[in-house]
């Protein structure tokens, strides 16, 4: 899979480098290509934003440098992204749908948004992260990555994405390691027994009252 980052703040995707996502890359199973939208601004300072019309607070994106970066990229097997809090909420089913793309663009935002006509000249899917509102599109866009590539095949195992919240409609039960005992607090004896029948009826019963407890929308 190969997913490219438009940005006003390439300096902000440091963090694609580290962890899984990291070794992902290095791996080959997923590029990250990070561009500087000013690259692609006609203006003489590389500006690329401007008050709105009919006024308003703050400024917003020009079309013209988003235009020129997504002609620059876009395939046909392009699926271009723009995180938004008006698009469709982020889930679990969402990510994995997104992990199937060969190509993924996402178009991070800044400011007050951007010029309404890159959505009439280009198809692009906006998606939430959640009911409120940040100051770009680089932590949304670093969020719906590192949820999506979780499915793509090779980046963790497939034990971790069976028993993980939201993989069965539940939340996730309680996990333990060692030591058995800290603080006065023990393990559950039911985990140490060594019957993998009794483990699995426990961490069963466990999702579905962490879930009862904490999102019962979920069992609706």
């Amino acid at each position: 899979m190969k997913i490219d980052i438009l940005t006003l703040f390439p300096e902000m995707f440091a963090p694609l480098k580290t962890s899984i996502l990291g070794r992902a890359e290095n791996s080959g199973k997923i590029e990250f290509n990070i561009i500087n939208i000013r690259d692609f601004s006609k203006d003489k300072h590389k500006k690329c934003d401007d008050e709105p019309f009919g006024g308003g607070a703050g400024m917003l994106m020009t079309v013209q440098p988003l235009y020129d970066a997504l002609k620059a990229i876009v395939k046909k097997n392009s699926k271009i992204i723009f995180p938004s809090p008006i698009g469709q909420t982020l889930s679990s089913k969402k990510a994995e749908e997104l992990s199937k793309f060969e190509h993924l663009i996402f178009v991070c935002g800044h400011y007050e948004g951007v010029d309404e006509r890159i959505f009439q000249l280009f198809d692009i899917e906006q998606i939430s992260i959640g009911d409120y509102v940040l100051t770009g599109g680089e932590l949304p866009t670093m969020v719906i990555i590192d949820t999506l590539a979780r499915f793509v095949e090779g980046v963790i195992s497939k034990d971790s994405l069976i028993s993980e919240s939201f993989s069965d409609g539940l939340l996730e039960y309680p996990q333990y390691t060692r030591p058995q005992e800290f603080m006065g607090l023990k393990v559950p004896d039911v985990l140490v027994s060594g019957n993998h029948q009794q483990i699995e009826k426990w961490r069963k019963e466990q999702s579905i009252k962490r879930t009862k407890e904490n999102r019962s929308d979920l069992l609706e």
